[in-house]
């Protein structure tokens, strides 16, 4: 029986073996600590029976007006516990953080070589709102995907009517 409950500041010394997969961004300790402060709703961790840390999502809500929307800035699941539906658990739960908290629409950026997490989004009902060029930096640099999917404050669905050419990150309002 896997449990979701808030991420504490004692589970940052815990939580290794969930971020160790290359494909996770890992943060420096006053990043997860800024969060757990302002956004304490939006990040919660999902635990084994036997105390184990199973993965997390760790999100905040953010933007103006027609833009207010909740943001997924991270989110994992251990290799160990992969494909039993956790990440959507963990979605779900944003998402309803997201809706009691009026936002439009729930947003996310992913690897564009991520197919796997880009499916995985795709079948919760999220699209390709627009590429963004050279978003993660490394070795060789990446686009990512900024993938949304609609609140039911968006009656008619505007945040999610994509765009068609790609951008680059210092030319969109990220609010």
């Amino acid at each position: 029986m896997t449990t979701l409950r808030p991420f504490t500041c004692d589970d940052l010394f815990k939580f290794n073996n969930v971020n160790f997969d290359p494909l996770t961004e890992t943060y420096g300790l006053s990043f997860y600590t800024h969060y757990l402060a302002k956004w304490p709703e939006y990040f919660q961790l999902a635990e084994s029976p036997s105390g184990q840390i199973m993965g997390y999502i760790m999100g905040k809500v953010e933007g103006l007006s027609d833009n207010w929307h909740g943001h997924v800035t991270a989110l994992t699941v251990s290799p160990d516990y992969r494909r039993l539906g956790l990440a959507a658990l963990l979605m779900n739960f944003l998402e309803d953080v997201s809706e009691k908290k009026r936002a439009y629409f729930v947003d996310l950026f992913v690897r564009k070589s991520n197919q796997v997490a880009i499916n995985m989004y795709k079948n919760l009902g999220y699209i390709i709102y627009r590429t963004i060029l050279e978003y993660y930096s490394g070795d060789q640099d990446e686009d990512a995907y900024d993938m949304r999917k609609a609140m039911s404050r968006d009656v008619n669905k505007k945040s999610v009517i994509p765009y068609t050419q790609p951008v680059r990150l210092e030319d969109i309002d990220m609010n």
